[in-house]
């Protein structure tokens, strides 16, 4: 089989060398520090719900606000922020996400009550889309073109051990301190990312557009909409309330493709046109949710019905977010040579095969067997994202990057909303929705891989 080679960069990219190399180190530096941070904060508090709930007198179904209020912030903000990056920068637009991130966590550990701990981490959430929405745009200008999949790949590595670590990281602190640490923590991080930040952190060519705050109002309640739309399905919260949902969504969006400006959009058609790109979000959002399809299954899976403690499944779990950062920084390295539509195929249809192998999981398996599936299952995922990510950046021009790494965060985002939501539905229908929620990831992710080969025709 001939192996199909790409070059080392995209017409856009033919005059752009980064940054020299000791600079290069301290904005990575300072963009890894801030992507662990917001990583670690989308998972550690987790642990914490219970503690937070009876310290501060509320009920566990308020506390898990402390989890909702982050992700939907971060989720409605990071294509308007994107979009800001192009006209003010990148560099101004994570610096400010940075800075708002670290006040946050100050906020969050003084919270007396639930409803402040929550609007607290609304504020944070807003901080890590700052960080996020550009982060794989800062980057593509750190590094040289010819690097950029292997500079990709140690973002992947970052992401995949902050998810790996996070429970263990929480366990840590929460048997040494209280929850208070888990927020408190942050701030000497924080302003240690700034203060290197502000030094090393390259600049970008800034769009001489002005920033549309009408379309990025109404892209916030378009994705916002969207969400709550694909929840309300998932929890099967009613006809009437989903209707309602569905048609707010769908006017939101009209307006927004009516008002928007078609040189720069707020939702980036013209990005979309490109068909390296479009497939590419394709794969992204078909692929995260099977994962996390399967990431929110596993754990009653392997509790409930396999009678596993919680300390035996956090341990075999883990094996796939690790697979899934060590095999990132190999892949992304890789993709600097090889077609990504290639390396997602495969990797898409590794994780197909694992995910179908789990379909055995029972009583009388060895740990290390379904530890080995798992690893499987996250290497498949690997092999393809690291790659995935650098075709979606460096297929885009270099004056919309911005757009292209809000649209990768968003692909993700909804993605995993969906691959939760039709687990949710599944557990609402049925006792033990295993094989058909690992069936229905399978799918996807065999869906995926046909969408990822497709890419070899470009």
């Amino acid at each position: 089989m001939s192996v199909t080679t790409v070059p080392p960069s995209s017409s856009h990219d033919q005059d752009h060398d980064g940054l020299p190399p000791r600079q290069r180190l301290l904005a990575i530096a300072t963009v890894v520090l801030g992507l662990s941070m917001a990583v670690l904060d989308g998972s550690i508090a987790n642990l914490a719900l219970p503690a937070m709930a009876a310290d501060l007198k509320a009920s566990n179904a308020d506390a898990i606000w402390v989890i909702n209020s982050y992700q939907i912030a971060m989720a409605v903000c990071l294509l308007p922020l994107a979009s800001l990056g192009e006209v003010i920068g990148y560099r101004r637009v994570y610096l400010g996400g940075l800075f708002l991130f670290t006040l946050a966590s100050l906020a969050c550990a003084a919270s007396g009550d639930m409803l402040q701990l929550s609007l607290a981490r609304v504020l944070q959430g807003l901080g890590a889309a700052g960080i996020l929405s550009v982060n794989t745009a800062l980057i593509r200008f750190i590094y040289p073109a010819r690097q950029l999949g292997r500079a990709i790949g140690y973002n992947a590595l970052v992401a995949g051990t902050g998810n790996a670590l996070g429970p263990g990281v929480a366990g840590l602190i929460l048997h040494l301190a209280s929850w208070h640490w888990l927020f408190l923590i942050n701030i000497p991080l924080g302003l240690a990312a700034l203060a290197v930040g502000s030094r090393a952190l390259p600049a970008n060519p800034l769009s001489p557009r002005r920033f549309d705050t009408q379309s990025a109002l109404l892209c916030m309640g378009f994705i916002g909409l969207l969400l709550y739309t694909i929840d309300a399905v998932g929890h099967m919260q009613g006809g009437w309330v989903v209707a309602g949902c569905a048609l707010l969504t769908a006017i939101s969006l009209v307006l927004l493709l009516k008002l928007q400006s078609a040189s720069a959009p707020m939702l980036p058609l013209d990005l979309l046109r490109i068909p390296l790109f479009a497939l590419s979000i394709g794969t992204s959002f078909c692929s995260f949710a099977a994962q996390m399809a399967v990431f929110v299954m596993l754990p009653f899976m392997l509790q409930d019905y396999l009678g596993m403690s919680a300390a035996r499944a956090g341990m075999l779990l883990t094996a796939w977010p690790v697979a899934v950062a060590l095999t990132g920084v190999v892949a992304g390295k890789l993709s600097d040579r090889i077609s990504a539509g290639l390396l997602g195929g495969i990797g898409l249809a590794v994780m197909c095969l694992g995910l179908l192998a789990l379909l055995t999981v029972d009583r009388s398996t060895p740990d290390g067997v379904t530890l080995a599936m798992f690893a499987v299952c996250g290497l498949g995922f690997g092999l393809f994202q690291s790659p995935n990510n650098r075709t979606m950046i460096s297929a885009a021009p270099r004056e919309r990057t911005g757009g292209a790494s809000g649209m990768l965060g968003t692909a993700r985002l909804t993605g995993q909303t969906v691959g939760a939501s039709v687990v949710a539905m599944l557990m609402g229908v049925s006792a033990a929705p295993y094989a058909p929620v690992l069936c229905f990831a399978a799918a996807l992710a065999g869906a995926a891989c046909l969408v990822s080969l497709s890419r070899l025709r470009y």
